[in-house]
């Protein structure tokens, strides 16, 4: 069985630096998702370093300046 076909969500811990679920999440202010899979969880700092590189590119473009 899948990690989503289990039901539950799966976060990633800023602080411990792991997949966590709803089991034994930390606090909100230390993670990242929900997510459907562990996977998704353990991906998540890459996706906010790729979105956060894609909205400076954006905000440089409105800007007027070339990146």
């Amino acid at each position: 069985m899948s990690d989503s076909e289990r039901g539950g969500q799966f976060y990633w811990c800023t602080r411990h630096h792991r997949v966590e679920t709803d089991a034994d999440v930390c606090p909100a202010k230390h993670v990242l998702g929900p997510y459907n899979s562990a996977a998704d969880a353990e991906n998540a700092l890459q996706r906010v370093q790729e979105r956060n590189e894609a909205w400076d590119a954006e905000d440089a473009r409105w800007a007027g300046e070339n990146k």
